[in-house]
């Protein structure tokens, strides 16, 4: 599985139209047991082993918010997968960096 996404529940299945499969949430106890069971930090028999697991999670960013603490500390650990976040069904959350802006400040340069 290469990228597997995190959100709301009409897009995650607009990401599985397109073959990406996704766990849709509506909490923050649904979007931590699905963000530990897809970086192998669930401690159930389903769990995926390393192979299986996506080599990119796509998170909206109101997941990311739900789960802010959890996603720092899996970003600081440098492992796969890499965590992607994506504006929700509502658009960007005023006062966050897009991924653009995210981009020019670390190249400094402006196009």
């Amino acid at each position: 599985m290469d990228y597997f996404v995190i959100g709301e529940r009409e897009l995650v299945l607009g990401f599985m139209l397109a073959g990406v499969k996704g766990q849709a949430v509506s909490n923050r106890q649904e979007a931590l047991d699905s963000f530990n069971l897809m970086t192998g930090q669930a401690s159930t028999v389903s769990a995926p082993v390393a192979q299986d697991r996506p080599k990119i999670l796509i998170l909206t960013e109101d997941v990311s918010d739900m789960l802010s603490a959890e996603v720092q500390r899996w970003q600081l650990k440098s492992k796969a997968p890499l965590i992607v976040e994506i504006p929700g069904l509502h658009g960007h959350i005023a006062g966050r960096k897009t991924l653009t802006d995210a981009i020019r400040e670390a190249i400094g340069i402006r196009v």
